[in-house]
This record gives structure tokens, sequence and C-alpha cells, in this order.
């Protein structure tokens, strides 16, 4: 089994938005909260900066996710020296491959070559289950943020609270 982890293309645009309506489906299931959906206009400037990803297995686009290097409104006064993982979505066939060990994997290369100290991502912080499953993945669980304002933020940041996680690289 081949896993290549690949910038997105602006051809893969359709998929991305079809792995976000499996998450969102799965999210509906599981949890009470989901996504409320993310604007094309915000996926095409990630593809366009090459920070919007795909995992290959096989050749066949497995999970999703995208990354930024400065987050300001989550993160605060400790936004600095980081790249932040958001909206990993696997597709249901892939899961349970352990893509958010690949995903680290790949993170810690990338941060190792640009400088970088830390990785990090945001959950909802009543989501106990997957708290515990990026914890069992090495992240530290470095606090709970209330979310103030959310402007330039999806929706379903509005008045929520979210764990931080990182990883010290």
């Amino acid at each position: 089994m081949q896993i290549e982890v690949k910038n997105s293309l602006l051809s893969d645009f359709d998929t991305i938005f079809k792995f976000y309506d499996i998450a969102v489906a799965h999210q509906k299931k599981v949890f009470h909260k989901h996504w409320q959906g993310f604007s094309a206009e915000l996926v095409e400037t990630e593809i366009a900066e090459n920070r919007q990803y795909k995992i290959l297995v096989d050749g066949v686009v497995a999970c999703v996710f995208a990354v930024t290097f400065n987050d300001q409104l989550i993160w605060g006064d400790r936004d600095h020296e980081a790249i932040y993982i958001h909206r990993i979505v696997s597709h249901p066939d892939f899961r349970g491959q352990s893509f958010v060990k690949k995903i680290i994997s790949w993170a810690k290369q990338y941060a190792t070559a640009h400088q970088i100290k830390y990785i990090r991502m945001d959950t909802w912080a009543d989501n106990k289950k997957l708290l515990d499953y990026y914890t069992s993945c090495g992240f530290d669980d470095v606090g709970v943020v209330t979310m103030a304002k959310t402007d330039g933020l999806p929706r379903h940041y509005e008045g929520i609270s979210l764990s931080l996680f990182e990883i010290e690289v």
C-alpha cells in the first residue's frame, strides 16, 4: 500500500466538499455538534496557497486536511511558530488507518524543514472521545478557550469552547 501526502489541486475541489459533506453526516450521527459548511473561497484560497492537502492511498483520495500558519482568534497570544491542522476528514472506506498519526508525522517533517516549533489543532471541548483520541496520537491538551470573536472563522465556531492541542517539535 502506497500512502502519499500531496497538495490538493483545484481539480480536487468537488472531492474536498464531498468529504466535508461526509464528515457533517458522520458528526450528526455521533455528536451533538457539527460543522456548518465552508465557503468555496476559503478552500480555493487554501489550494492556491498550498495549504489544502490530500492523503492518497494507492492513488485514491482517502483523507483531506488543511493547514494554516496563524490562528490568532483561537490561540490568542500563543499564536506563533506553529502549523495549525484543520478539517481532517477520512473517507469512510479508509477509516481506522490512523491518518491523524500520518498527518502528525508529515507535519513534524514540515515543521522541522521550516523551523516551526509547534503542531497545533483544536476541537470542541466537550467531545471526550475526540479529545482522548488526539491525546493518544501524541498531542498535549494545553487548555480550553471560549470563542469571543469569530469574524473570519466558519460559523460552527460561534459561542463554543475549544480544547487546544499541541505537539512541540
